[in-house]
């Protein structure tokens, strides 16, 4: 139901001029025979969890491995089509996307492993705004970003979500601010953590999909709500490992 409910959704949307933020241009997937030795060792190790993660779930059947590196190979192809050229020694500067897509793989287990739905579903969704922010390979070395801040490495899910969740933080929940500042660790760095994860391995199946359908439904304001509502659940914990 889910699945149905955000592919029509972004559908919609994505036929509307108002809410087309980025420009996607036309592309037609590789159908090439795309297999996990094409990929790096730590996106064949994300592949690898992915799976073990959706047949845990029931979601996937026994060749969503093969199915999962296609959706990610199109992926990055889809993307490369409006990335600029950086010249940089920075790791996350570099022409492959640092980390792994752990977005793309939530619509793939929220598809069932449907390899051409997720994909068509992604490349509608680019179009979006809150793209930028759920899906942070999105905005990778992206043309849609002015040069100077393509340059300094620091994605926009940090300086505008994660700062915000800080803003937040100081007037909704000072107590667990003050935790954070004396600990010498920055709460944006917790949330950078969460967001670019997807909340993997902090919340369960469901309520990861809740946290991708809200934001989607609702914008991209959400996801700071998200983090600040997940600080006021954990309130109790800090404040006690704080006194430890």
């Amino acid at each position: 139901v889910l699945a149905e409910l955000i592919e029509k959704f972004v559908s919609h949307l994505s036929e509307s001029r108002t809410d087309c933020y980025f420009s996607t241009g036309s592309y037609k997937a590789i159908d090439a025979d795309v297999k996990k030795e094409n990929l790096s060792s730590l996106q064949q190790l994300g592949v690898e969890m992915t799976v073990r993660y959706g047949k845990y779930l029931n979601l996937l059947q026994e060749d969503a491995e093969n199915a999962l590196c296609f959706v990610l190979m199109n992926c990055e192809e889809f993307l490369k089509q409006q990335q600029r050229t950086v010249v940089s020694s920075l790791c996350c500067l570099q022409e492959h996307y640092a980390g792994y897509d752990w977005f793309a793989s939530s619509i793939f287990l929220i598809m069932s492993g449907d390899r051409e739905k997720t994909l068509m579903f992604l490349q509608q969704f680019s179009c979006l705004l809150v793209s930028a922010f759920l899906w942070l390979p999105r905005l990778h070395l992206s043309m849609h970003l002015p040069v100077t801040t393509v340059e300094y490495g620091i994605h926009p899910a940090y300086f505008c979500s994660a700062h915000h969740v800080e803003m937040l933080l100081k007037a909704e929940l000072p107590l667990v601010c003050s935790a954070f500042h004396m600990s010498g660790f920055a709460p944006s760095q917790i949330c950078l953590q969460w967001i670019t994860q997807c909340f993997w391995n902090y919340m369960d199946w469901s309520e990861i999909c809740h946290y991708i359908a809200i934001c989607i439904f609702l914008g991209p304001d959400y996801q700071i709500y998200m983090c600040i509502s997940v600080f006021r659940h954990l309130q109790q914990d800090i404040l006690k490992h704080t006194e430890a």
